[in-house]
């Protein structure tokens, strides 16, 4: 089944490269992700067909990322066909072809079990989200797709440095050098101090660069600002889940190996202050998409805190990984369909969007309550799990950051969103409109919005059971 979810999405990409019409080809996305998420069920449903080989499992937590990330892609696929519609003037070819490769690159990631493969396959990630990013073909697009590539690609070379060193820790601690996951989990306690300490911080900086950690965050806000509200949802829900998914097995190793009290302070403090940049820079922010950006900046600093807290906050990180990718899918496609209508995203020009796009307007200022921690949705559970756990572990002064950057947070996005979304309208007549809100447009993001809802008021007995199964196979209690 691995070679099925890797390979198939390759083939289909292929096939997108070589198909002639520019009309129909956005087509092989929605017919790429239906068998993708099919598969990622069956594969759920049938635990026997979760190993391959030694190098390729699919491990509780993977399973997690991939269930995410190929519900993201099902829906951001079907928005795909509507949204290209209306971009008639620009071949998608390549576009068409490195978002469904992407689907391949993920699942590889999750696959993975073998450090020096999931490096690649993070690495394979980079290189088919690049083009995506310059799909407007603009100078500030070709300027963000650079930076984009340069700053990942420093991070991805910290992170194999950082793998290196890890296989010599294992050698250095009188074992073979390895670089096999569940071998380098059974030497843990003899994997030596030293280096174990510098691989550690090695792998935090490569990956914690492609999750987007302040301060190596700088490539988000011209990223996700100049490319498709599409890619922008692929980047925040499906991107950073998979460089967490790459950390987090570096996180288990080390936990494995007794060091928790080592990483612990430095994931907290970098939590917290990824929340704090966020906080700050979202202070007088015009661009609706960057703002986003530095929503995504906040909530990778969540999930890193919440890493840092423990066991007692596992449980609400791994949820926070779901409720945060698909809320971000809801923002960045409504915020897509904003940005068409009004020829901008700068608060100056979009006013009264909730108005002209009753539907898409809606659908955005529901997300962003909800992606602030507002209740009854699913970031607010998640949220709330972490908070919680901070508290059962005794940490209140980082409960109390953590509350302050949440406020913080919410009144900085506040004010742009509610000036975009209130008002009137700076399009004197609506017949003249280029976009409206269609059902092709609106359908996948109320899917999307519909699924943050019942996660929040309901966690289904499944998912729940992969959330915990995760929680145990990371060393904690289900």
């Amino acid at each position: 089944m691995a070679f099925l979810l890797i390979f198939f999405p390759l083939l289909m990409a292929g096939a997108a490269a070589i198909f002639k019409s520019n009309r129909w080809r956005p087509l092989f996305l929605p017919l790429t992700a239906l068998p993708q998420l099919f598969f990622t069920i069956m594969v759920l449903v049938k635990p026997e067909l979760a190993v391959t080989n030694s190098w390729l499992v699919l491990d509780p937590p993977g399973k997690i990322v991939l269930l995410l990330v190929n519900t993201l892609f099902l829906f951001c696929s079907l928005y795909a066909v509507s949204y290209l519609q209306y971009r008639k003037e620009r071949d998608n070819r390549v576009f068409c072809a490195c978002l469904i490769a992407f689907a391949g690159a993920v699942s590889l990631v999750t696959w993975s079990q073998h450090l020096a493969l999931m490096w690649v396959a993070i690495e394979a990630t980079t290189l088919v989200t690049a083009p995506l990013i310059y799909f407007n073909h603009n100078q500030l697009s070709i300027e963000a797709m650079w930076k984009y590539l340069l700053i990942s690609s420093v991070g991805i070379a910290l992170a194999l440095l950082g793998t290196f060193f890890m296989a010599y820790s294992s050698m250095h601690g009188g074992k073979e050098a390895t670089l096999s996951y569940v071998t380098l989990l059974k030497n843990a306690p003899h994997l030596s101090k030293t280096w174990l300490h510098l691989s550690f911080i090695l792998l935090f900086i490569g990956y914690g660069t492609k999750m987007g950690l302040a301060p190596m965050h700088t490539w988000k806000p011209d990223s996700y600002g100049e490319s498709p509200g599409i890619i922008g949802a692929i980047l925040a829900g499906g991107l950073t889940s998979c460089a967490f998914l790459a950390f987090l097995r570096v996180y288990h190793i080390c936990h494995a190996a007794g060091e928790f009290a080592y990483m612990s302070k430095t994931l907290v403090f970098m939590g917290l202050i990824s929340m704090a940049t966020a906080a700050i820079f979202m202070v007088g922010q015009r661009d609706l998409k960057r703002m986003l950006a530095y929503s995504s900046i906040e909530h990778m600093g969540i999930v890193t805190l919440g890493l840092g807290i423990g066991t007692p906050a596992l449980f609400g990180t791994l949820l926070h990984i779901i409720s945060n990718g698909l809320t971000k899918g809801v923002l960045f496609l409504s915020v897509g369909n904003i940005h068409r209508a009004f020829g901008s995203k700068n608060v100056d020009r979009v006013r009264g969007a909730i108005r002209l796009l009753p539907f898409s307007g809606t659908l955005f200022l529901i997300a962003f309550l909800a992606i602030t921690g507002s209740p009854p949705f699913a970031p607010f559970v998640s949220i709330f799990a972490i908070l919680n756990g901070a508290f059962e572990a005794e940490k209140y002064i980082t409960a109390g950051l953590f509350l302050m950057f949440l406020l913080l947070v919410f009144i900085g996005m506040g004010a742009p969103i509610l000036k975009a979304l209130q008002g009137s309208s700076p399009v004197p007549n609506r017949e003249k409109m280029i976009f409206r809100d269609t059902i092709a447009s609106c359908g996948p993001i109320i899917g999307l919005m519909v699924l943050v809802f019942i996660l929040g008021v309901y966690i289904p007995v499944p998912l729940s059971g992969l959330l915990n199964d995760a929680v145990h196979f990371l060393g904690g209690q289900p």
